[in-house]
Order: C-alpha cells, then sequence, then structure tokens
C-alpha cells in the first residue's frame, strides 16, 4: 500500500497565496490589513502540538538575539524616545488610538461571536506589546497599536500532509498616514536580513529541546513589525 509522504519541510518566507488558501478566521477580522509578512517556521508536529508552538513562541526572549538585533531593538526604543513614539517592549497604548479608517480601538470588536473571550487577558502581561484577540485549536492572533501602525500577528498550525502541521507566522499591518508607511517601508530591510533569520533561530532552538526561558512572546516579535 502506497503511503503519502509529507511535503518537503520549508523554513523561511512562503508565499501569500497558502495563507488565503487555509480558510483561518483571522482573514475576515483583517480583510483591509496589508499582509507583511508571512514565515514558515521551524516547528512541526501532531495537530495537538499547537498549545506546545503558543509555549515555546510565549518564552522567546529578545536577548537570545544576535548582537545586531539586539542593538536595532535599542536604537528603536531610543528613537521611540527622541520621536514620541514609545518604546516597543511595552506600555499602555494597546487601545489608545482607533484603527485606521474605522472608528474601533481593538479588532476584538469584529471578532465573530464565538471566538470572543476564547483566550485568557491575562495571558499576556499587560507590559508586552500585543495584546491577545482570540486563540483557536489551530491558530492564535494578537494585535498591537502604536502612534505609526496598528498590526495583528497570527500563529497558524498549518497541515503539511501525512498528519503532520507546521507553524506558520503571518503579520498585518494597517499603517497610520505617510509616516507610518515610510517607517514601514525603511524598517523591511532589517526585518528580513536581521530580525527574521535571527528569530528562525531562536525558535529553532526553543524547539529542539522542547522548552525556552519565561520570556516575552510579543517583543521577540514586534520587533519585526513596528515600534511602539
Amino acid at each position: 500500500m502506497k503511503t503519502t509522504s509529507p511535503s518537503p519541510i520549508r523554513v523561511g518566507r512562503i508565499p501569500r497565496r497558502e495563507h488565503a488558501a487555509g480558510g483561518w478566521r483571522i482573514l475576515d477580522v483583517v480583510a483591509d490589513f496589508e499582509l507583511e509578512d508571512l514565515w514558515a517556521l521551524p516547528a512541526t508536529g501532531s495537530r495537538d502540538d499547537f498549545a506546545r508552538v503558543l509555549a515555546v513562541m510565549e518564552a522567546i526572549d529578545i536577548a537570545d538575539g544576535s548582537l545586531p538585533t539586539r542593538f536595532v531593538w535599542s536604537v528603536r526604543d531610543l528613537l521611540g524616545k527622541w520621536f514620541g513614539l514609545g518604546r516597543i517592549s511595552g506600555g499602555p497604548e494597546a487601545t489608545a488610538f482607533p484603527v485606521p479608517s474605522s472608528t474601533c480601538r481593538t479588532l476584538s470588536d469584529r471578532l465573530p461571536r464565538d471566538l470572543v473571550e476564547t483566550v485568557d487577558p491575562g495571558r499576556v502581561p499587560p507590559d508586552r506589546p500585543f495584546t491577545a484577540l482570540y486563540q483557536t485549536d489551530r491558530e492564535y492572533a494578537s494585535e498591537m497599536s502604536n502612534r505609526t501602525v496598528h498590526a495583528v500577528m497570527h500563529l497558524a498550525w498549518a497541515p503539511i500532509g501525512n498528519d503532520t502541521y507546521q507553524a506558520q507566522m503571518a503579520v498585518y499591518v494597517k499603517a497610520r498616514g505617510v509616516f507610518g508607511q515610510a517607517y514601514m517601508a525603511f524598517i523591511k530591510p532589517f526585518r528580513y536580513a536581521l530580525v527574521y533569520p535571527d528569530l528562525m533561530r531562536i525558535i529553532d532552538r526553543a524547539w529542539r529541546r522542547g522548552t525556552a526561558r519565561p520570556a516575552a512572546l510579543d517583543t521577540a516579535l514586534a520587533i519585526g513589525v513596528e515600534p511602539r
């Protein structure tokens, strides 16, 4: 009897059409957002391993990153202090600004009834850049709002064949005006050259050993998106 082999494990950027074909619930919530980044993460397993994905991501620490990534992080916070953008590492701005071109201040207002209150709001400490939106058995989404962008980080546990699943991370953004658009264009080369490759290595090490030091979930991801 012929068995079906799983698709090759890919790590790194993947075609956007694959995300759209996944039928993820986030697609309806962020229909007016731009899909800025889409990455296949170095984490594979069975359908029941998504909880482990979240645990590993929650334990990521930017201090585990390379010197260039930590330098970019520090410079971003310094620029935020100079120009009044706030710090990337957290603050009380989660709902301080409305979603661009909208009157709502959080995308939780857009969630369908069955996704409301599906994640413990205390799961992410208040000093983290992102605020949890919802969680299912194969999806997790959180949002971040600041003076330049409203962003959503989405984690998905996608089937890749032979009862094997792989973690994917999508980042959606909606810039605030010309300045936000200019900043996103400026930071993109740094994300692709420094931040995301570093993040892939950190996730790979954490997934292989099964545990990681307790630290911030979204601070390590936020630097790859945009400043607070």
